[in-house]
């Protein structure tokens, strides 16, 4: 027996919604993996224009190549580095100090003649300094690709220490459209970069449009730097190198080791050179010093470092300073009077530790070698010439003393033909200082002038006309003594 036949209609149904639940679960298959890309050109689309909500910023006249405050790092600002490019940051951190977080700089960055741990300039010739601007000198010589010059003008034209040579608010002006003579124009905008504040640290508004006044000493000093420039010694030479550096302090000033890499040849004045002389550098002082070096400044005194002469007046100099002195007694006299010395050595009470016991008997030994180091505290014709006329080592000592007793060689040795080594003649070609540490050329002109005992004896040797000119210009003095100054012996050598 047949049933009846079943509607269509519920199978069509169940059909449709197969068909509705597959769409339904491949639409959210796409979706789900979809959403990552989708996510991260939100997060790139966010990056590059910002919050939404930020307000347009204003642009400002201030490096662009400043970081953002916080700990954003260095370069973290805005493509594009033309002057008054746009920061979005309110703060930044930059040129406080010469590195980021007040970091050491590294000893290849300060001056020549610095070293790790430098303790930088002498406070005296440099005295301390207070800067109250922020500045960027890497920014400004690096990026922005200015010399020293542009910023520092008067350095090119500058012959003395005493000149101000830190540039001018005009110097500002050039390149960042402010104007100082007219303040409501460096305040523009509500960005920080356009305020006062920015470049002056501690500007408050408010405060009548006061600054902080920068406080840098003129220095205890000679220096030309126009001289020093038209030699083609750069900034770099005796700064270091402030191209590396934000904020420049004194540490950047130059080092006394750092100048003697040129100002230390004894002898080179007479070649065009950088001289040695003290005064070439340091100040000369007044009647009350003699003509000598001033020392006494009001941030203090100034004393020579250890590792020249090894002169440091450091504690134990006491006990140094007798070699010091006897090396180079000149050195000495940049600064102290003989009087300085007599203080002490006065003769009456004998200081300890000058010479030993035995010296009296081997000094004759030392004053052959060095008569220079005798010299730094005894004048030769008197202080010498009155023992040694005492003990009749001398030319004019008491009669009948025996050869043996007498300071020269005997007379067959020392003064009878001919010439050879031991001869007088011979040793006063050697070292003509040893001579006249008793002799004045009085005694000389006895045997050797135009007159006398010698009958004019030619004291010169064979070939002294060749370089008799070359004396002349030197030292004419000796010449006169026997020559009269229009003879015309002294034609061939003038």
């Amino acid at each position: 027996m047949n049933g009846p036949t079943p509607s269509p209609t519920p199978r069509l149904a169940q059909a449709l919604s197969g068909l509705v639940l597959f769409a339904a679960l491949v639409s959210a298959i796409g979706l789900a993996f979809a959403q990552p890309a989708a996510d991260s050109s939100a997060a790139a689309s966010a990056s590059a224009s910002g919050s939404a909500s930020a307000p347009s910023p204003t642009p400002a006249a201030a490096p662009a190549g400043a970081a953002p405050a916080g700990n954003a790092p260095a370069g973290n600002a805005p493509a594009g580095n033309a002057l008054g490019a746009h920061v979005t940051s309110a703060k930044l951190d930059h040129g406080f100090a010469p590195l980021m977080g007040d970091a050491p700089v590294p000893a290849k960055w300060l001056p020549p003649g610095s070293f790790e741990h430098d303790p930088g300039p002498s406070s005296v010739i440099f005295p301390p300094q207070s800067i109250t601007l922020r500045f960027n000198h890497k920014f400004h010589v690096q990026t922005q690709k200015l010399k020293c010059e542009t910023c520092h003008k008067a350095v090119t034209t500058s012959e003395s220490s005493q000149d101000i040579l830190t540039p001018k608010p005009a110097v500002c002006d050039d390149c960042h459209g402010t104007d100082h003579n007219n303040l409501a124009a460096v305040a523009a905008g509500d960005d920080d970069l356009g305020k006062c504040n920015f470049c002056h640290v501690g500007y408050k508004d408010g405060d009548g449009n006061k600054v902080a006044r920068l406080h840098i000493p003129r220095p205890n000093l000679v220096f030309n730097h126009k001289k020093h420039l038209t030699r083609n010694i750069n900034c770099r030479q005796c700064h270091g190198e402030v191209q590396e550096l934000e904020l420049a302090t004194r540490d950047q000033l130059p080092r006394m080791r750092g100048c003697f890499g040129c100002h230390q040849m004894p002898d080179a004045a007479s070649r065009g050179e950088a001289k040695s002389a003290c005064e070439t550098c340091h100040l000369k002082g007044g009647t009350k010093e003699g003509g000598r070096m001033a020392t006494l400044f009001a941030d203090g005194q100034l004393k020579p470092p250890r590792w020249l002469h090894n002169a440091g007046h450091d504690p134990d100099f006491i006990q140094r300073h007798k070699m010091v002195a006897a090396n180079d007694s000149q050195f000495c006299a940049n600064c102290h009077k003989e009087d300085f010395c007599v203080a002490c050595h006065d003769g009456r009470v004998r200081p300890r530790n000058i010479h030993p016991n035995d010296y009296l008997s081997m000094h004759p030994i030392e004053a052959r070698q060095a008569s220079q180091r005798c010299t730094s505290c005894h004048r030769e014709q008197s202080f010498c010439l009155g023992c040694h006329q005492r003990l009749g080592v001398s030319m004019t000592g008491p009669p009948g003393v025996k050869e043996s007793g007498r300071f020269h060689p005997p007379k067959t040795e020392w003064s009878d033909p001919p010439r050879r080594p031991g001869h007088h003649s011979w040793e006063a070609m050697r070292n003509l200082n040893a001579c006249v540490a008793c002799h004045t050329e009085r005694d000389c002109v006895i045997c050797h002038g135009g007159q006398g005992i010698g009958g004019g004896f030619n004291p010169h040797t064979n070939g002294f006309a060749g370089g008799c000119a070359t004396q002349l210009r030197r030292n004419p003095r000796p010449c006169f003594v026997c020559h009269d100054p229009g003879s015309q012996v002294l034609a061939p050598c003038r």
